[in-house]
């Protein structure tokens, strides 16, 4: 309080003893008691209201001592049990949390930590994977600037997330503690095992498998893969104490479409104690492009031949010759090809028409463009009967789908009919045409897009040379080949327009997040945020139903299914406005990674401890950890002082006692009849 203020209250206190003694000592005509009462409340009453309107700060210090925080972290993952270290991790939890000497000392905190990390002091040993690197984040953020101790009860084995040797603050010492038995087991593991999620059919696909072992003698080993009772790859495997890990690459032929399960199998003759991490489930969605093209011509030409070949170089691709007359929409044709078309092409086009199918056109002399103005309108054709020969430029900007110049401008002309070709329309042009190298302004490869179906323009015949040129230039086809196959690619993809699109894997491993997105579109296309979509989840061998509400995120809806068993489910998205439903299915493999160690990782938490300037201990050396905690001088308690200062205009009490010793005054007064 300063000195200005201490001297009005003493002036404050001048001016409510000088006004009460006028009032009532003064003035007053008669001597008694109670005008002594009254002087005191008037008093009271003065004084109370200047203190307030001179509103002085109250100044008031306090010390109170903070000991340096004991993170006691202890790993709630089911390796633990799978270890059989779960009563030695309990043991070593209650002998540091009970301890006396530590509380006195520390402000122990207790933290569980699996995938998540949570405050708590009981475990269950449940957690499906283990993630240090986030306990040391959560550690972090939490206790920013601190002098701490961090005691992490664990195996060592981390199964998510990056290396937490440099994920814990490297100033701050952490003390692991390694539970499980640190004897060294012969073990052979899979330690992963990387393939793509999908293939083609009849293609072969890589897998990429990285096999380790620990022990003391060599071993002889077969790695095998198989598809039921099928052996797909098979090799034989030698390991040393010098050489305990291996990488295996093998090609996996993908003969039958859809889903299909694998087992890799790693055996030896010798007895492990976990053999549990010596197979592993991985599956593989097998897609079926079968692509069947009507190439429809009136007449013999040598780029019906190449391009017949181009097209189905792609094993995936089949391409029927056709007369028109011979056309129907019944074989089931993803995309017809109408070469050099003329009027009698005039039902091929109406089927095509009927049934939606994207289509390609080739022209050349021999096309009928009076009838081909009549049947499409993206380009308007102003031909004559003179022929012309076309070379292409290359337009890099063409995006709609992904192309590179294989040397288009080299390549022999194309011949067609001389004139005029307007476009019209939402076309995109891939090749212009030139004459002489001089740019013409008109297509020679064009696409358009009109209400989800696709078309395609080739404006010349003799594409045969292309391909022979591609080959001289190149040495092999395949530059040619694959340009064609893009082609046919982009024409025969479907691009409806869904309202309701859901995103799902087609498998998911037990333990990995199993998280499903949709989205919900209106008529105009455009995400609806009044949706209400649910899932029901069954599963085909038990039929157990589940059914969810899928929350709205920023831009789509989301499920949480983790904890379904292994099985295989289909699943039933609805939206319940408007009762649009989308149907599909997915597989959980039986894989549980917390069971594919048989020691702690006694190596990777020593370089932890000496990252952060901590010691590695075993669940025997406890006490000595205790003991070197006690007397480590880095962790003292520190007294703070802590000074509040409060306006006495805060002090509503003080208000609320001038009121009603005003109140008495007047009672008093009006009791003795001096009003």
């Amino acid at each position: 309080m300063t000195t200005g203020t201490i001297l009005l209250i003493l002036l404050s206190l001048g001016i409510a003893a000088a006004l009460s003694y006028y009032q009532y000592f003064y003035q007053a005509k008669t001597s008694s008691s109670i005008y002594k009462v009254l002087a005191f409340l008037r008093f009271a009453v003065i004084f109370a209201v200047l203190l307030l309107l001179i509103n002085p700060v109250i100044t008031h210090k306090t010390f109170e001592v903070v000991k340096s925080p004991l993170i006691l972290a202890v790993d709630n993952s089911s390796s633990i049990v799978d270890l059989k270290a779960d009563p030695s991790v309990k043991e070593v939890y209650e002998k540091l949390s009970s301890n006396a000497a530590l509380r006195d000392k520390f402000d122990v905190q207790s933290y569980k930590f699996d995938e998540e990390v949570a405050v708590s002091n009981a475990f269950d040993f449940k957690g499906k994977q283990t993630n240090l690197e986030k306990l040391a984040q959560n550690i972090k953020s939490v206790y920013r600037s601190t002098h701490r101790a961090t005691v992490v009860i664990t195996d060592g084995n981390q199964t998510t997330g990056n290396d937490y040797v440099y994920s814990f603050d490297p100033q701050q010492a952490v003390y692991p503690i390694a539970v499980g038995d640190t004897t060294t087991f012969l073990d052979l593991r899979i330690a992963e095992l990387n393939v793509n999620k999908y293939a083609f059919h009849k293609n072969k696909f890589p897998a990429e498998i990285f096999l380790n072992y620990s022990g003391n003698k060599s071993v002889s080993g077969n790695f095998k893969i198989v598809q039921g009772n099928n052996t797909l790859f098979s090799q034989q495997v030698t390991f040393s104490p010098n050489k305990k890990s291996m990488v295996i690459q093998a090609l996996l032929p993908a003969n039958q479409p859809g889903l299909q399960i694998y087992k890799a199998v790693l055996s030896s003759l010798e007895s492990e104690k976990n053999t549990y991490n010596n197979t592993k489930n991985f599956a593989v969605e097998v897609l079926n492009q079968k692509t069947n093209v009507a190439l429809v011509s009136a007449i013999n030409h040598p780029d019906l031949g190449a391009l017949k070949r181009s097209i189905e170089t792609n094993p995936q691709r089949k391409v029927n010759i056709l007369k028109p007359a011979a056309f129907s929409v019944a074989d089931g044709y993803n995309l017809v090809i109408a070469y050099q078309p003329t009027a009698e092409f005039k039902s091929v086009f109406d089927a095509v028409n009927r049934a939606g199918i994207n289509m390609m056109m080739v022209t050349g002399t021999n096309t009928d463009y009076t009838f081909l103005n009549q049947q499409q309108s993206n380009l308007v054709f102003k031909m004559s009967s003179q022929r012309e020969d076309y070379t292409a430029g290359f337009d890099a900007g063409f995006n709609w789908f992904s192309i590179e110049n294989i040397g288009f401008e080299q390549f022999p002309p194309l011949q067609n009919a001389f004139g005029t070709i307007t476009v019209n329309g939402n076309v995109s042009t891939l090749l212009s045409a030139k004459i002489r190298n001089i740019d013409i302004e008109m297509p020679l490869l064009a696409f358009a897009e009109n209400q989800g179906k696709r078309t395609a323009y080739w404006l010349g015949e003799n594409a045969w040379k292309w391909r022979l040129q591609s080959h001289v230039d190149n040495k092999s086809f395949e530059k040619y080949d694959v340009f064609v196959d893009k082609m046919v690619q982009y024409l025969t993809s479907n691009n409806a327009r869904k309202s309701l699109v859901v995103n799902h894997e087609r498998f998911y491993n037990s333990g990995d997040a199993l998280e499903i997105t949709a989205q919900y579109f209106n008529k105009n296309y455009e995400p609806d945020e009044q949706a209400r979509l649910t899932i029901n989840v069954v599963n085909k061998n038990t039929k157990q139903t589940k059914k969810y509400d899928l929350l709205k995120t920023n831009n789509a809806f989301k499920v949480n299914l983790d904890g379904l068993p292994a099985g295989q489910y289909n699943f039933v998205v609805k939206e319940l406005n408007t009762n649009t439903v989308y149907n599909g299915s997915f597989e959980v493999l039986d894989f549980d990674i917390e069971k594919q160690f048989v020691n702690p990782d006694l190596n990777q938490l020593k370089q932890l401890a000496t990252q952060t300037q901590g010691k590695v201990y075993v669940p025997n050396q406890v006490d000595e950890l205790v003991k070197s905690l006690l007397e480590n001088p880095k962790y003292q308690a520190i007294e703070k002082a802590i000074v509040r200062k409060t306006p006495l205009i805060d002090w509503v009490w003080l208000l609320v006692i001038a009121s009603l010793l005003l109140a008495i005054e007047w009672f008093v007064r009006k009791y003795n009849g001096l009003l």
